[in-house]
């Protein structure tokens, strides 16, 4: 048995050492997740303290043979789902009336997406794409290019069928590559967001 499932059974047999354990050892992937879905830093903590938080609750009900990771980030994307969905959050543009980028949380321990997704772009750039997608998509794009989740894993961590997610993910590529071009075609969006890539 491996080190992290012997953490596992731990937590799930009341060990609050273990369950910190593993707090520390995907506090950063479902945060990214959660930045990536919801757009707003402290939004984005709150979630990631209410997903661990689910998952401590519910912790007995983990079958210790699935993915632990794959289990967690599906509480994450799904309470960031109904999160979207029941308050409509503002979202936010990542510059200011004259350009400039606002202050925004640095993503360098997340695995990087496909090169061919973000070659050239800003972190900003991508964020406020992304937002542009339906909450379901988005879980879907972010899982892929952000966490390397095949198709498989993502249905699994959506709830959805595999040929659902191949349908999201061609929508959501899609739509991205609709708003890039919208934007390379309008003037005023090319002066909001200056950072322009091939990569749309």
């Amino acid at each position: 048995m491996d080190e992290e499932k012997t953490w596992i059974i731990q937590a799930q047999q009341g060990n609050d050492e273990a369950f910190t354990y593993l707090v520390e050892t995907y506090q950063k992937p479902v945060y990214n997740l959660c930045y990536r879905m919801l757009g707003v830093a402290d939004y984005a903590e709150d979630a990631a303290q209410e997903s661990f938080l689910r998952a401590y609750k519910n912790l007995h009900r983990y079958d210790i043979n699935r993915s632990f990771a794959t289990w967690l980030l599906s509480i994450a994307a799904h309470y960031c789902i109904d999160k979207t969905r029941r308050k409509k959050l503002p979202t936010f543009s990542l510059h200011d009336d004259e350009g400039t980028p606002r202050e925004y949380i640095p993503d360098s321990s997340a695995i990087h997406p496909e090169k061919a997704l973000i070659a050239g772009d800003q972190r900003e750039e991508i964020q406020e794409l992304l937002l542009s997608l339906e909450e379901m998509d988005r879980a879907a794009i972010t899982l892929r290019y952000w966490h390397e989740a095949s198709e498989v894993e993502i249905a699994e961590t959506l709830g959805i069928t595999v040929s659902a997610v191949k349908s999201r993910l061609y929508r959501a590529r899609r739509k991205l590559g609709e708003v890039r071009q919208a934007e390379n075609e309008n003037p005023s969006l090319s002066e909001r967001m200056p950072y322009g890539s091939p990569a749309f």
